[in-house]
């Protein structure tokens, strides 16, 4: 099977060729006819897998060979993905495509200004990637016009859900044309986005590529069990150890990325973050320094789950487990891409064994747990079965009992016959009082 025999024009094929793309990947080579030919489209595959080609590619045909010449603040196909940075990945992606084809591109999301995007639709856009609510927002000013709306595409939908665009998705769907392509790719299907996909799709073909939910087989993964506050110098420990020559980090929280970072930093290791909270230019900087292997650590939040596509990227580590199991699936996609393979290690504390668990029922596989020497945890992980199911909790260790020579610990009190080990640390002895338990005698 190649690209031209599924029907894909000489423009195309040129562009694929430059970019080295030799052999359709299995979601592609399903994709590509139905989108061509019309049909609205559910995909299921692995993150890595080539998903974005599979849409990208027969759109921008049907762009091409078909359709007027798009208006003034008008587009004729929407890409909806859920962050900024998959926004500029997945532009980038589709711009490579369509550099043989008389087509404009362009992405727009929050967290920069609203005015050079409102001034570049004024022409008219072919194809937009856009985030839910930048995209709302340029639509309520009147800078953006659906009605020559030909193919809407859903990229990575339960993200979205899980980032809260529930609201926005149905403003977005209720000021569509009612007759158009609709085409939903994701690595992951929840029960919300089968449901809507009942809503926004139209007779869908269902593609899996892949058995739901579950991690590529090209990523290596386990667990190495450590007590929370001591996370940090195993990270650093194994950094060492292991010789990881660049490693992507996701941490759960915006503090927890800035507290590694500048710990990894003052330690000369040359590491950077992003997060919500950094604007859009500096995180957009640091992810192009960390593409072009001038940072050996990135440390991130979810944020960079899925806008992050980076050749032969070898090791992914989960500082911290996602809250969202299926996050899970996404954050270690970032590795052992296109065939190539990859390494996944989580640290993982006693108080996440719920996350794990979920992580392991949802992969439906028991991550090899390891132990690194001088790092055996205090408070052990509980154990979990095949199913991801706990199997037991670990007893908290009883204080030992003081037994021998009548000799009672009294708070701060010491019994008479007790010999202070340390003057310093005990206060001096002090005699116990004794009561008279024995009857009271009546007075005369």
């Amino acid at each position: 099977m190649t690209f031209a025999t599924l029907g894909l024009i000489e423009p195309l094929l040129r562009a694929l060729e430059t970019l080295g793309y030799q052999t359709p990947t299995p979601v592609q080579t399903q994709a590509i006819p139905p989108v061509l030919a019309g049909r609205d489209l559910m995909a299921a595959a692995q993150t890595g897998t080539g998903k974005t080609a599979g849409f990208a590619l027969p759109l921008l045909q049907r762009l091409t060979l078909e359709g007027p010449k798009v208006a003034a603040n008008s587009i004729r196909a929407l890409v909806l993905v859920p962050t900024r940075e998959l926004a500029e990945q997945v532009h980038e992606s589709i711009r490579q495509y369509a550099e043989h084809l008389p087509l404009s591109t362009y992405a727009v999301y929050g967290g920069v200004s609203i005015n050079p995007q409102m001034m570049k639709l004024r022409k008219g856009v072919d194809v937009l990637v856009a985030t839910p609510g930048r995209l709302l927002d340029l639509h309520r000013q009147n800078a953006l016009k659906f009605s020559q709306l030909q193919t809407l595409i859903l990229d990575e939908a339960d993200r979205m859900l899980d980032l809260g665009f529930s609201e926005e998705l149905r403003s977005i769907y209720a000021a569509l044309p009612k007759r158009r392509q609709t085409l939903l790719f994701s690595a992951t299907f929840s029960d919300a986005i089968r449901q809507l996909a009942a809503q926004m799709l139209d007779d869908p073909l269902t593609i899996e590529v892949s058995p739901r939910n579950v991690a590529a087989s090209s990523v290596k993964q386990w667990v190495v069990t450590v007590d929370k506050k001591r996370k940090p110098e195993l990270f650093i420990h194994l950094l060492k150890k292991l010789h990881w020559s660049q490693v992507l980090v996701f941490a759960k929280t915006r503090v927890g990325v800035d507290q590694l970072v500048e710990r990894l930093q003052g330690l000369g290791f040359n590491a950077d973050g992003i997060h919500g909270d950094k604007p859009q230019a500096t995180r957009q900087r640091a992810l192009d320094r960390f593409k072009a292997s001038e940072v050996q650590i990135l440390v991130a939040t979810d944020v960079a789950a899925r806008g992050l596509d980076i050749d032969d990227l070898p090791t992914v580590v989960n500082f911290d487990l996602p809250i969202v199991a299926e996050d899970y699936i996404h954050r270690i996609g970032r590795t052992g891409r296109a065939g190539l393979t990859g390494e996944a290690i989580s640290l993982v504390c006693a108080d996440e064994v719920e996350l794990l668990s979920a992580i392991e029922t949802l992969t439906r596989q028991t991550l090899r747990r390891e132990e690194e020497p001088d790092f055996t945890p205090e408070h052990r992980v509980p154990t979990t079965d095949s199913t991801g199911q706990i199997l037991k909790k670990p007893k908290k260790a009883k204080k030992p009992k003081i037994s021998g020579g009548g000799k009672r610990n009294l708070g701060k009190w010491v019994d008479s016959g007790d010999t202070a080990p340390d003057p310093v640390a005990v206060k001096p002895v002090r005699k116990v009082p004794v009561f008279n338990t024995g009857p009271r005698k009546k007075k005369p």
